[in-house]
């Protein structure tokens, strides 16, 4: 914009640049106010599973459909509990489905966040960036895939900062969507599995474990494909030293 446009064409431009923002924040204050969050829970899960199942079949064709909305919903304004959904896909659907359900779902939430927070800061924070952030975008942006893969295949790191970040360090959208949609699919078909036994689980007598991640046998491999991701990465950084 030019110095010479006005505080009413400044003003506008600001609100249209905040308000995709501004919808998510309203909807994450929305499932709160209206305590939604009491859903997301596995004894609600347990409590409302005949229910559901009923729902699922009386839906039909429209089931898989509504769920992908309501998981992008969910992803898009950043509410706890999005593990419970996943267990809840694999409970309804099994687990191919679940996870070819969640996957989609995530992808297209995780999009909106990125697009509504590229809108919002992207442009003002590279205008006041420094020498070591705009190093770090340049490095980010340089190895987008390697770096995203990473962020998304070790359960290490919150769903909602790698939906943020990488919009704030320059990372082409198609990029961003392609790995996301790949990275979360071993962390999504574990929990997904887990729903797919809750019915078995339940009639035992017994709740599903979601502290399974920190298995080593399931940790151990998700970690390994992190550090795999990032192999070129550090190719790049040895050939870098050697022609140095």
């Amino acid at each position: 914009m030019s110095a010479t446009d006005s505080p009413a064409k400044r003003g506008a431009f600001a609100a249209r640049r905040f308000a995709p923002l501004a919808v998510l924040a309203a909807g994450l204050a929305a499932f709160f106010v209206f305590r939604l969050d009491r859903y997301l829970s596995l004894s609600a899960l347990a409590d409302n599973r005949e229910a559901l199942l009923a729902w699922v079949k009386e839906q039909g064709a429209l089931a898989p459909l509504i769920f992908i909305a309501v998981y992008a919903a969910a992803v898009a304004i950043s509410v706890p509990g999005g593990v419970v959904l996943t267990v809840a896909g694999g409970f309804l659907f099994g687990t191919v489905l679940a996870t070819i359900y969640v996957v989609i779902g995530a992808t297209i939430g995780a999009g909106a966040v990125f697009l509504a927070a590229r809108t919002a800061f992207a442009e003002p924070l590279r205008a006041r960036a420094g020498p070591t952030l705009q190093k770090m975008e340049a490095g980010f942006r340089k190895d987008a895939v390697s770096y995203m893969l990473h962020l998304r295949l070790v359960p290490l790191y919150p769903f909602w900062l790698v939906n943020l970040v990488p919009a704030l360090l320059g990372v082409p959208f198609t990029t961003y969507a392609w790995t996301t949609l790949v990275g979360i699919v071993p962390g999504t078909a574990v929990y997904a599995s887990i729903g797919n036994g809750l019915g078995a689980l339940l009639d035992a007598g017994q709740m599903p474990n979601l502290s399974l991640f920190a298995r080593p046998a399931i940790l151990v491999p998700l970690v390994a494909l992190g550090l795999l991701s990032l192999v070129p990465v550090f190719y790049k950084w040895v050939k870098a030293r050697r022609r140095g």
